[in-house]
């Protein structure tokens, strides 16, 4: 039975470019592992907030810039979500790899470009240069 995604990660997609919102829906019904969409659009005062953490606030740096594809663009939308795979474990990276490989078959499938923050450079070595946000997706440029 294919995974579905609850009413929390239906709101945080609103606001997300459709062509990303497809590609979620798509993931999730295929993917071998579930997930949920925790962040979507983002206002410049979250990003803010997310971006002070690890600095002046408590915790672990999890941003390194003010400027963000969650942010709406000229089009209105969002281009960017987070996503957490069940277990819901920040630290087991395995589910994360099984949620990008539904990502990226989902994006394939529907002929959409993606870039995962865990390969920025989109050379498909996930990690070798040190990129860590596992959980973001955005509609690449």
């Amino acid at each position: 039975m294919p995974y579905v995604l609850g009413a929390k990660s239906r709101a945080n997609l609103v606001g997300v470019h459709p062509d990303l919102v497809r590609v979620v829906e798509r993931a999730i019904e295929i993917s071998t592992v579930d997930f949920k969409v925790i962040e979507g659009v983002r206002t410049p005062e979250r990003q803010r907030e997310l971006y002070a953490q690890g600095r002046t606030k408590p915790g672990k740096v999890v941003t390194w810039t003010l400027k963000s594809n969650h942010f709406k663009a000229a089009d209105g939308f969002g281009h960017a979500v987070d996503l957490l795979p069940a277990p819901y474990d920040w630290k087991d990276l395995a589910p994360f790899n099984l949620m990008a490989a539904a990502m990226f078959e989902a994006a394939g499938e529907l002929g959409v470009a993606l870039r995962w923050g865990a390969d920025w450079d989109r050379d498909g070595k996930p990690r070798e240069k040190g990129e860590s946000d596992s959980p973001h997706f955005e509609l690449a440029p």
